[in-house]
């Protein structure tokens, strides 16, 4: 009688714990996928020192990589034809009242189309480069959208991610960039 208590316990158990373990290389599976993925997208980026650059902002002002240093500064490419770009546009703006960030409008169209995007999304305050042609993104190795990079106070890449990222993911990367870098002083005052 004893063993037939145990038996369908046993036996109920089973494919609880077999349920649990396929639910978790489910999970793997998928996991390893998405990081095969970003892998692949981030292959050709660039590491090391950031490229530098000279370009004109969309309000017609020069901007040179070289006025950032001093400070970490988040790089930021994105699309106006990015729906998961404009997931992130809360982040980013918030991320404009307490870090130096400069945006990339990439194969967005002419000055005058992302204008006019950045005001329809309430985004015009953000400092942004509009890169029709694709020159910065492709110094940079830039292939998709959203990309986001880090650049310590030296003016060293110490974090890329493409595609969709957190608030505090960026935060923590530019708070790691501003500790584990040395710091000199920032010819821009925000």
């Amino acid at each position: 009688m004893t063993d037939n208590k145990n038996t369908p316990t046993s036996t109920s158990k089973k494919p609880k714990k077999r349920r649990w373990l396929r639910f978790l290389l489910e999970i793997l599976v998928i996991a390893a996928f998405v990081f095969g993925i970003r892998a692949w997208q981030q292959k050709d980026m660039v590491s090391g020192v950031a490229p530098p650059f000279q370009s004109v902002f969309i309000d017609g002002k020069t901007v040179n990589l070289e006025d950032y240093r001093g400070k970490p500064l988040l790089l930021h490419f994105w699309a106006e034809w990015c729906p998961f770009c404009k997931l992130e546009e809360g982040t980013i703006t918030d991320l404009t009242k307490d870090y130096q960030v400069l945006t990339v409008a990439y194969q967005s169209g002419d000055k005058a189309e992302v204008l006019k995007h950045m005001r329809k999304q309430g985004i015009e305050s953000w400092p942004t480069i509009v890169d029709a042609d694709s020159r910065l993104a492709d110094s940079y190795g830039v292939k998709g959208v959203p990309t986001s990079l880090i650049i310590d106070g030296n003016g060293n890449i110490r974090f890329s991610e493409v595609g969709l990222t957190s608030s505090w993911g960026l935060r923590l990367r530019l708070w790691w960039a501003k500790t584990f870098s040395k710091e000199s002083p920032s010819p821009i005052t925000q």
